[in-house]
């Protein structure tokens, strides 16, 4: 199948979940973790545009500011804003989006009628059918964060607020595991005290592959594992990560 063909509405995820400004972030928490949703779309009831898109990102930003509870509603938050597309957008041209805006994608269809999302996961099983096998050289994150197995699940936060960045390796003897954004959120609902090390709600052990893999091989690996990050290795060092938006954005770049 030829990139150009592959059409949003083929691909993307439907009857997106939405929830209330006056919820709760605890509330936020424990459904984000319950259901392994990233993001969720912040809307009122009785509108039809969404006020934005609440991220696992402002939830590490939130913990990282020393905030104690959780009982600030999702309004009060910093919303992260959209792109909007139609089921007949190319895939390509929703992934130029996704990654020229840095936004999150919607999908509306007769101008303002919400039906789905496409994420960079849901774009990765599209390019997959694909023969397209664009090089990772130009998106490989090669400023590798990585702190001891008994750093404080906290102090974790902060770095991955400070930083900006999406996940952080944990170092164990001479292994390594990761602790993602999504991590931090299990942790919150399952209600962890964040003084405690942050290895032990660690992924042991990172999953690696050899720098040089291709995009398309990248994104096999990330599906059968069911992960958004993979570590990259060079005479059995770690030397850099890549997401599935990094690969997503491989393919649009390759397009031109």
């Amino acid at each position: 199948m030829k990139l150009k063909d592959l059409l949003v509405g083929n691909y993307m995820s439907e009857y997106p979940i939405s929830v209330k400004p006056d919820v709760s972030l605890k509330e936020v928490v424990d459904f984000m973790a319950d259901k392994r949703f990233a993001t969720l779309i912040v809307m009122e009831e009785e509108s039809l545009m969404p006020l934005g898109i609440l991220t696992e990102r402002e939830i590490v930003r939130y913990v990282a500011s020393g905030q104690k509870s959780m009982d600030e509603r999702a309004r009060d938050t910093t919303l992260r804003p959209f792109v909007s597309v139609t089921p007949d957008t190319t895939l390509i041209e929703a992934a130029r989006l996704m990654i020229i805006k840095k936004s999150r994608v919607l999908v509306f269809a007769d101008g303002d009628k919400l039906v789905g999302t496409i994420t960079a996961s849901d774009m990765l099983k599209a390019l997959q059918e694909t023969k397209h096998a664009p090089s990772l050289e130009k998106v490989i994150s090669t400023k590798v964060y990585h702190c001891p197995y008994d750093t404080t699940i906290l102090d974790v936060a902060k770095l991955l607020d400070e930083k900006n960045i999406g996940s952080i390796l944990v170092q164990r003897d001479s292994s390594y595991g990761i602790f993602t954004q999504r991590d931090l959120v299990r942790v919150l609902a399952k209600g962890v005290r964040l003084e405690e090390k942050v290895g032990q709600y660690s992924s042991f052990p990172l999953v690696t592959a050899k720098k040089g893999i291709l995009a398309n091989e990248a994104a096999s690996i990330m599906a059968a594992k069911n992960i958004k990050r993979l570590g990259l290795t060079e005479n059995s060092s770690i030397v850099g990560i890549v997401t599935a938006r990094d690969v997503v954005d491989a393919y649009q770049m390759a397009m031109g």
